[in-house]
């Protein structure tokens, strides 16, 4: 199930990429943005979601380095702090740290463990002064002690992840009807994490009608439900279930009486899945099909 994995990871990059947009334009405009509550909290939001797509794909650097920039944002959003050129060099330094290690993920070779830890080694002095200035700043006179913020967790997060982290196991595998039950069995358990809540409850429902779709593959499944159920969990724990909403590509996996094939505009690409999916019979008519239509 290579090309699912595949297609998960982009998806990853590509939400990391824009989130560290944001943290980038709010970081160079450090002064105005603190005094704004709306963009402190997108930028809480940005470092939140890295860290918690990183953790569900098992990329722990990424996850480490993100929860601490999202630790310092925090003491931002719930404290008032007077923003100066220090504070504001040191929250570029940390995310200089997190997009060093988002590039190195996306290149040829991917992250590999040892540019890794080197990349962690070399932030957590950084870490720990960002922390430390930002105390000082909120208690000048209680100088050498550090603020150590902890996330403040409003639903059970690490038991979605855990729970995702296994279906994204799965998804790997070959796809039979055991495999679907255990799929089916993991998505009843999400549902048990906010049987209240009524938009998760639709999530994960249509997540579950898709799955159980036998002419559905685990390429075409895998990347729509990983990512739909991640940002919903991300809704849940930010308290903010009232935006969790069904994408039109889950809920025509859901709905479809036959099989879907989701694929990119590259033409390349298109043609890689078109030629997994047909027999050359089939192909034959689709180009005569597409040669009708021109």
């Amino acid at each position: 199930m290579e090309a699912a994995n595949s297609k998960i990871l982009e998806y990853f990059i590509i939400e990391a990429n824009e989130h560290l947009e944001t943290l980038e334009k709010g970081i160079l405009d450090l002064s105005n943005m603190a005094n704004d509550s709306e963009e402190v909290n997108e930028m809480f939001r940005a470092a939140h979601s890295i860290k918690g797509g990183a953790a569900m794909l098992g990329y722990g650097s990424i996850q480490k380095t993100a929860h601490r920039l999202e630790d310092a944002f925090k003491i931002l959003r719930e404290n008032y702090v007077q923003v100066d050129q220090k504070l504001e060099s040191l929250f570029l330094k940390a995310y200089d740290i997190l997009q060093a290690l988002v590039e190195k993920l996306q290149s040829p070779f991917g992250l590999q463990d040892d540019e890794a830890n080197a990349l962690v080694q070399q932030g957590e002095p950084m870490f720990n002064e960002l922390q430390s200035y930002l105390n000082q700043l909120l208690n000048p006179n209680a100088k050498g002690t550090t603020v150590i913020a902890e996330t403040a967790v409003v639903n059970p997060s690490s038991q979605i992840k855990e729970l995702l982290r296994q279906m994204l196991q799965l998804f790997k595998q070959e796809a039979t009807a055991e495999s679907r039950q255990r799929l089916e069995k993991l998505v009843s358990s999400l549902s048990k994490v906010a049987p209240n809540d009524s938009g998760w409850q639709q999530l994960v429902n249509l997540s579950q009608k898709a799955i159980a779709n036998p002419k559905h593959s685990y390429p075409t499944l895998a990347p729509v439900i990983i990512k739909e159920l991640k940002r919903g969990s991300d809704l849940l724990e930010l308290g903010q279930s009232q935006n969790i909403a069904p994408t039109f590509e889950l809920e025509q996996l859901a709905n479809a009486k036959l099989p879907q094939i989701l694929v990119s505009l590259e033409p390349q690409s298109v043609a890689k899945t078109l030629m997994k999916v047909f027999n050359k019979q089939q192909l034959s008519q689709l180009v005569q099909i597409l040669e009708t239509a021109r």
